[in-house]
């Protein structure tokens, strides 16, 4: 950098730098005015599209309540079109879901569920949703896609849920000993305190083992 002797030469310096880039730095300044309040302005307009979707699913929630099911479902699925990407879109998937549930339709109910998780905006949300469909597949006796949901990373506040939902998938297939330990996992994440039919779902495993293992092998 160059060293001024004197005052003057500064600030002959300084009349020399703005009559080179003064231009430029005042349209830096403007353009950077403008972005800024082209920003607030997106912000506020974003602002407002939240509130607008926000509101619509409110509404859609609580039409839901004296809408047979036919309406609810087809205003439900517009409402998913119209706002995808949304955190609502998720929400609105899990609702549809239970819908479907209702009427046993196990196929839409996944493919809810798969929505859901898929669009979730929090970890929370996701973790529902995939307790949800891990459960509707165990029911569908398709075990190993259940498994397959529940070993995608969840919270591990979700932990127990998730391991007596794996334990009731191996009893299912008569996997007596993964079913133990993941009951046993269960239990120690504190799953007694959501399922207090954990101990007895372990026991009752216990006793079977123990029946199974005391009968006489035939000669």
């Amino acid at each position: 950098m160059e060293i001024y002797q004197t005052e003057e030469q500064q600030v002959e310096a300084i009349k020399g730098y703005w009559a080179e880039n003064g231009n430029m730095i005042i349209a830096g300044i403007a353009l950077g005015f403008a972005g800024f309040i082209g920003f607030n302005v997106y912000k506020d307009n974003k602002l407002e599209d939240e509130i607008a979707v926000s509101d619509s699913y409110q509404t859609l929630i609580e039409a839901s309540v004296n809408d047979d099911e036919t309406t609810f479902t087809q205003n439900a699925e517009k409402f998913i079109s119209e706002n995808s990407g949304t955190s609502y879109e998720s929400l609105t998937a899990l609702a549809l879901a239970k819908e479907y549930a209702s009427t046993k339709d196990w196929e839409k109910v996944q493919t809810q569920l798969k929505l859901a998780i898929k669009s979730a905006p929090s970890d929370g949300i996701k973790g529902i949703a995939s307790l949800r469909l891990a459960r509707v597949q165990v029911q569908q006796e398709q075990y190993e896609q259940a498994l397959s949901t529940l070993a995608q990373p969840l919270p591990e506040s979700f932990k127990a849920s998730i391991e007596e939902i794996k334990g009731d998938t191996y009893l299912l297939q008569n996997k007596k000993e993964l079913a133990r330990n993941a009951y046993q996992a269960a239990i120690d994440a504190d799953g007694l305190a959501t399922s207090p039919n954990l101990q007895m779902k372990l026991d009752d495993l216990a006793t079977a083992v123990n029946i199974t293992t005391a009968i006489p092998v035939a000669k």
